[in-house]
């Protein structure tokens, strides 16, 4: 397996390329559909380019309850194509990167007058199943209470009457999407973070490229293209304002808020699927070191670049992990780390937040702009598909071009290939065995496989030719030196949040890193005291912000 390089050290190549290449596409936006989109237009042949205003996934692509999953939940609202669809991608996305897309069974308890009853939850995951066609031991199994109490003794032994047992998968959406604008390089597609889409450039009335800024030089410049889609999430309003197109449709932006707990904590033995007394669902899953809790539904109208998890939506949780399981007794003070992203759905009137369709949707203005909208983690890769197809179809009727169908379910992401699930557990016994003498845990070969699959054979390859400090040390740093030269990395920001999660599964080890990776930063950046020292206070604000919950 051969690693492109993917480095912002190489900024002003990767610069000069955008302005002097005539593109097909240009892709507005380094989400998970933006990535999806340009490993789909790519691998059919496109000249494509993805430009992202922040760092890749800064957005909702790092803040979701990172689950594939087949929305069950959706079947309540009669929503069958849902259903069907991001249930049949499950097992796709984990075929592609199974290192990252990882089997987990999900509990579903049944309790006295909670939303499910019995009958009713086996009919609706046997449709499931049907719907999502799944097969072998990952079919859904109804659970009587005592062995419901077996799988998970923390759940309410008095109001508990069994429970449903089913398959979902759990990911890292932010490697997620990095990893798909990784693969797409390997069909010649071009990513650069950090650079903001100002206006857009007309030729008879059709949209025909961007000024952009970039964002680390100030500067200015233009970039070419037949055909540009805007899949900004929650910003894509903001620029069908910037090209007078928002008509229509618009976007209905909702609040989804995740809190972390040690997991000692709140030891769940498996993912739990719970019922909430005003009638939603939450999800509790444990993580290594940590069980995260979410996630919460409301209206948002407030700074979409400033989101964050407040006393209301924090009490909301916790009051919710205690009243389903009794024997835990979680508190404010019991919280690691949080996050807060914001679903950018299409507005229906009068639905409230979690009654808004999960579907998504194509807007295509009048001068050609292309945006795309709603959507789900989960059905990414569709889609991407569905959102190519319309500008295959464009360059048919424009330039008499045929192009490639869509071939994604066949192409592996980085850190692959894999035969399967049980290669990857096999590997990760493997680097075990290979890191275990100086002094480190199962979690972290866990921990590397799962973030970079077989790309931790590069990782070790670095560690290895480290030598002066410390073990623990030695790996952040081979991790960060990976990050700059193959993840287009800006900053140790991007390192710390979106590269490794650690701000989110591991915040306690940030602070001790901090100082052996702003080194390594300066170094490799030429980056001024001034500047590391941005760093330093940016980093600690950032732990203060995720572990202490805001008014």
């Amino acid at each position: 397996m051969t690693i492109q390089k993917f480095s912002n050290l190489d900024r002003v190549k990767i610069v000069s390329s955008l302005q002097n290449t005539s593109f097909d596409l240009v892709v507005i936006g380094g989400g998970i559909t933006g990535a999806g989109i340009l490993l789909d237009a790519a691998s059919r042949g496109l000249k494509v380019a993805l430009i992202e205003k922040e760092d890749f996934a800064s957005g909702t692509s790092s803040k979701s309850t990172k689950l594939i999953h087949g929305g069950l939940r959706y079947l309540k609202q009669f929503d069958f194509w849902l259903v069907k669809e991001v249930g049949t991608e499950r097992s796709v996305v984990h075929k592609l990167a199974p290192h990252l897309v990882i089997p987990e069974k999900m509990l579903l308890p049944l309790v006295e007058n909670g939303s499910y009853g019995k009958w009713l939850t086996s009919i609706g995951l046997k449709i499931y199943d049907i719907l999502a066609q799944v097969e072998g031991d990952d079919q859904r199994r109804m659970l009587e209470k005592k062995e419901a109490l077996e799988k998970e003794p923390l759940l309410p032994s008095s109001i508990l009457k069994g429970a449903g047992y089913y398959a979902e998968y759990r990911t890292d959406d932010a490697r997620l999407t990095l990893e798909n604008i990784k693969t797409a390089l390997q069909f010649d597609a071009t990513a650069i973070n950090y650079t903001q889409v100002k206006d857009f450039v007309y030729e008879d009335g059709q949209v025909k490229g961007v000024h952009v800024t970039d964002m680390i030089s100030h500067k200015g410049y233009t970039i070419n293209t037949k055909y540009v889609i805007n899949a900004t999430g929650p910003w894509v309003d903001d620029l069908r304002e910037v090209n007078q197109s928002k008509k229509g449709g618009s976007l209905h932006l909702t609040k989804g808020v995740h809190l972390v707990f040690p997991h000692e904590k709140l030891p769940v033995k498996q993912s739990v699927y719970f019922d909430v007394p005003d009638g939603r669902m939450i999800f509790a899953i444990p993580r290594g070191k940590i069980t995260y809790v979410g996630t919460t539904d409301t209206n948002y109208t407030e700074d979409k670049n400033d989101v964050y998890a407040n006393i209301t939506d924090a009490l909301y949780l916790i009051e919710a992990v205690n009243h389903m399981f009794p024997k835990i007794h979680l508190q404010l003070e019991d919280i690691l780390s949080s996050w807060a992203g914001l679903r950018p759905l299409i507005h229906e009137e009068g639905k409230s937040p979690s009654e808004l369709s999960r579907k998504d949707e194509i807007f295509v203005s009048q001068s050609g702009l292309v945006s795309i909208a709603g959507g789900k983690l989960t059905g990414y890769r569709k889609m991407a598909e569905r959102t190519v197809d319309k500008i295959t179809k464009m360059i048919d009727d424009d330039y008499g071009i045929k192009t490639k169908k869509c071939h994604t379910d066949d192409i592996p992401l980085c850190g692959g290939p894999w035969k399967n699930f049980a290669e990857v557990q096999t590997y990760i016994n493997s680097v075990y065995n290979k890191i275990k003498d100086d002094g480190f845990a199962e979690y972290d070969a866990w921990y590397l496989v799962t973030t970079y699959g077989k790309q931790t054979e590069t990782i070790l390859a670095l560690y290895n030719s480290l030598t002066e400090q410390k073990a623990y040390e030695r790996m952040a740093i081979a991790e960060f030196r990976f990050s700059v030269d193959y993840e287009c990395i800006e900053n140790p920001v991007d390192f710390f949040v979106r590269r490794t999660g650690r701000l989110y599964f591991d915040i306690e080890s940030i602070k001790p890193l901090i100082p052996v990776i702003l080194k390594e930063y300066q170094q490799a950046f030429q980056a001024d005291t001034a500047k590391v020292e941005v760093y330093r206070n940016t980093l600690n604000q950032l732990i203060r912000k995720h572990s202490e919950i805001r008014e």
